[in-house]
């Protein structure tokens, strides 16, 4: 059993060279594209904008954090924009309706709004690990399809109107807030970083993960149980965006189906494939998906500072991820000798 998880397991953080292989180019670029910005727009290194990139590429860096996971796995989440939405939309609404029925209770409205779109992350996270483990129904038409669902249940509850009447314990107090100069979002992703982190490298369930990415015939062969793991992915993913949902409610002030989208779902992507995860599966590191959410949220700055217009943006995007993904692929074909 042992032999077939041992060559599935991440490769040891002591080994530098194996880290800085997996790293590539990217914290080089990330120090460029910094330097260049800071050079060219004195507003780039200004606290308020400082403070904006953080924020953003917390909320990126969590997603993709769950993104990377599922891929390490094999397969794809395309809901996980569609979740975001949804959990801003019932945390709301379950706050307002909480706030209704038991006026003054801060603590019962917080608790049962945050239970409520965590349980939604949750649920939307084991209906598309069942159809992917189970069913094996492709993650990329299960997922293409409860993002559909999904959006079109956040709509419905809110027929597209913001929903407001949340506590200010929630709104100023968290979302707001700020602690050791940091926005919470940071401290936040911080910790969801840290435990996706551990998971991966100290529990089965990460060395499992690795295992089915890349091998799963030999992660069969060795008493992995597949579906279950699998599914444990979706959760996690799912889990993570309505985590993010939650957090731009409480900064916003408001739910709203119209967080997340297409744009958080393909950023999620992104990240996760620029930051090293192959979409073969069985390869990336979480830490390095985190840099490159910070990488694409400064480039993204950058292009608003500089009056890029918005309709090229996504190109910018497209011709990295591509990049990114021929590397990936020259790099598979030069250690198979192909």
């Amino acid at each position: 059993m042992s032999t077939g998880l041992i060559a599935a397991e991440p490769r040891s953080a002591t080994d530098l060279r194996s880290i800085a292989g997996e790293i590539g180019f990217l914290p080089a670029l990330l120090v460029l594209l910094v330097a260049g910005m800071s050079a060219v727009d004195p507003q780039f290194y200004g606290t308020v904008n400082i403070l904006n990139i953080l924020r953003n590429a917390s909320l990126l860096a969590i997603v993709a954090s769950g993104q990377a996971l599922v891929i390490v796995a094999g397969g794809f989440d395309l809901s996980v924009g569609a979740v975001v939405a949804l959990a801003s939309v019932v945390t709301a609404k379950t706050m307002a309706t909480t706030a209704a029925a038991f006026p003054g209770n801060t603590a019962l409205i917080i608790a049962s709004g945050v239970a409520a779109g965590l349980g939604c992350g949750i649920l939307v996270g084991l209906v598309n690990g069942f159809c992917v483990a189970k069913l094996k129904v492709s993650g990329f038409v299960v997922t293409l399809g409860t993002m559909s669902a999904t959006a079109g249940v956040g709509l419905m509850i809110t027929s597209g109107i913001p929903v407001y009447g949340m506590p200010d314990n929630f709104v100023k107090g968290f979302g707001r807030a700020q602690a050791f100069g940091l926005p919470t979002a940071v401290h936040v992703a911080i910790a969801a970083i840290l435990v996706m982190v551990f998971a991966q490298r100290r529990t089965l369930f990460g060395r499992y993960i690795y295992a089915i990415g890349g091998n799963v015939d030999a992660a069969v062969m060795s008493g992995v149980s597949i579906q279950r793991h699998i599914v444990g992915t979706y959760v996690v993913s799912s889990l993570l965006a309505a985590l993010t949902g939650i957090l731009l409610t409480a900064q916003v002030g408001s739910g709203q189906a119209s967080f997340g989208g297409d744009r958080m779902m393909l950023q999620s992507i992104a990240a996760a494939v620029i930051g090293g995860v192959s979409p073969r599966g069985g390869v990336g590191r979480v830490e390095i998906v985190a840099i490159s959410a910070l990488f694409l949220t400064i480039l993204g700055n950058a292009l608003n500072l500089l009056h890029v217009d918005s309709r090229l943006q996504p190109i910018f995007l497209g011709v990295i991820m591509v990049a990114a993904v021929a590397l990936d692929e020259l790099s598979r074909r030069r250690k198979s000798g192909v």
